[in-house]
């Protein structure tokens, strides 16, 4: 059998083993029993005339040829939804997915952003996973979402990379902290101040380093946590003071529980980003989301108040 008469149907099948690397989770998501979803495995595999998949143990690892495999997969359909979209354009319909995947930074503007796109596209089925950075670039390197959100495009991954809205970073403290009434304070003013950091390659975590090494600080960390709210807790317990992304803080500025304290350097000038891995033929759906962040940051939908 030749690699030319494999089935779409054994293709969506060998995708869904590669993206869970697991059988048994693969049968559960297509409503297939593992005999006869091993058996479409196998038959592709001799189709390929290799192994795709070895199992060491309980687990299983992609071959070499279930490499060169899973990239053609996400080829041929990634194409296929492509075309399913163009012809529903073409009818005048709005069908497809959309799969965005983003930063737990931007997740207090982009589910938001999202609603406002199925509404205006309700025929749309829309997904949204949030995660860490890690997390994140893991899910971009084997295309498993059609886009991306990112404070900070990846260096080691071929991408193409939009910035679509500001993503500025500040101090923030609790209300009544010391240096809450003081302007313009040096960086050397928070030597001695204990800092309340996300996880170790967290982008917030690198650009506040970097920002706070060149004016030579080295920050006093009191704790790390991997999510902005357990961060924004402990400021207002006042265990310390942290750097967030300004587009997190909005409820708790509004409330007065926290406040931004005004560094000579700061608000630190990032961006968010739209990626997604190059080459990638993006759907009409997708081009139509990307075009709603353009316009919906542009009237400023993400933007908190940084005003003291």
């Amino acid at each position: 059998m030749s690699i030319r008469h494999a089935t779409l149907h054994q293709l969506k099948i060998f995708a869904a083993v590669a993206r869970h690397m697991s059988f048994a989770r693969a049968a559960e998501e297509l409503h297939l029993t593992p005999p006869a979803l091993s058996i479409q495995v196998r038959q592709l595999a001799e189709a390929v005339g290799q192994p795709l998949f070895d199992q060491i143990g309980k687990k299983i690892y992609l071959t070499a040829a279930g490499e060169a495999l899973t990239s053609a997969c996400h080829d041929v359909l990634d194409r296929l939804e492509y075309f399913t979209q163009e012809i529903a354009a073409l009818q005048g319909l709005e069908k497809g997915s959309l799969k965005v995947a983003t930063l737990s930074t931007a997740k207090y503007f982009i589910p938001r952003m999202m609603g406002g796109f199925c509404t205006e596209h309700p025929g749309v089925v829309t997904a949204l996973f949030i995660g860490n950075r890690e997390v994140l670039l893991e899910r971009l390197a084997r295309n498993q979402d059609d886009l991306y959100i990112l404070g900070q495009p990846p260096e080691h991954i071929n991408v193409v990379a939009e910035t679509f809205a500001d993503n500025p970073l500040v101090v923030v403290s609790r209300s009544d902290h010391p240096l809450a009434s003081e302007k313009d304070l040096e960086p050397s003013r928070l030597r001695d101040a204990p800092f309340i950091l996300r996880e170790p390659g967290s982008g917030t975590r690198l650009a506040a380093e970097k920002f706070f090494e060149q004016h030579g600080v080295v920050l006093r960390t009191r704790m790390e946590f991997g999510s902005n709210e357990a961060v924004k807790q402990s400021v207002a317990g006042g265990l310390g003071i942290a750097v967030l992304s300004a587009s997190t803080i909005h409820a708790e500025l509004a409330s007065g529980e926290l406040t931004i304290l005004d560094v000579r350097g700061f608000p630190l000038e990032r961006k968010w980003y739209a990626v997604y891995p190059a080459g990638k033929l993006l759907s009409p759906i997708v081009r139509a989301f990307m075009k709603y962040l353009f316009v919906a940051s542009a009237h400023g939908q993400n933007e908190p108040n940084l005003g003291k």
